[in-house]
């Protein structure tokens, strides 16, 4: 008896082995099929526009826009303002002010990283956006972070008030510190 089970047993479990691929084979598929989302495309940039512009305010305008564009939104500039004292030219960050100034306003001289009291070094005083991206590790997300936190704390009196700004740290502030200055 236990030899004809054995004949059996391979063709059963041959059977049974169709079967199931058979089942598998027949069944409606499960779930929902799996789609791809297109990568999400950067939002617009936040501007404020000040000065002697017609609508000051702040606006949103597309990625690649230019002070010029800036200016543009909030009406043009007003006939005593100056936009030769800016440059118009500049690729605009998310969160940066855009001041126009007017004629009867005393120019504050624009310091570039050229020009500092301290030859080589950087015032982080008076630094633009673009001239503080020029520090290693510093990006246009952490030179905005730099300018929100000199604008609402004050001029930096130390190189150390730095790790108070959000992304610096001890190792990052004395990656830079020999190049920057507080003058």
């Amino acid at each position: 008896m236990l030899r004809r089970v054995l004949q059996f047993l391979p063709g059963f479990l041959m059977g049974l082995l169709i079967a199931g691929i058979l089942f598998l084979l027949m069944r409606a598929p499960r779930g929902s099929p799996l789609e791809l989302a297109p990568r999400p495309t950067e939002g617009p940039v936040c501007v404020h526009v000040a000065g002697c512009v017609h609508a000051p305010g702040v606006f949103y305008l597309p990625r690649g826009a230019i002070a010029a564009d800036a200016v543009e939104a909030a009406g043009g500039v007003l006939e005593h303002g100056e936009p030769d004292r800016i440059n118009l030219a500049e690729e605009l960050s998310d969160g940066q002010r855009i001041y126009v100034p007017c004629e009867e306003e005393t120019p504050v001289p624009a310091i570039s990283a050229t020009e500092n009291q301290t030859p080589g070094r950087l015032n982080i005083n008076t630094a633009t956006a673009s001239e503080l991206e020029l520090l290693p590790g510093i990006g246009p997300a952490l030179a905005e972070s730099i300018l929100a936190y000199r604008e609402a704390e004050g001029p930096f009196t130390s190189i150390e008030q730095l790790v108070n700004v959000r992304g610096i740290g001890p190792s990052k502030l004395a990656e830079i510190e020999d190049l920057i200055t507080v003058e």
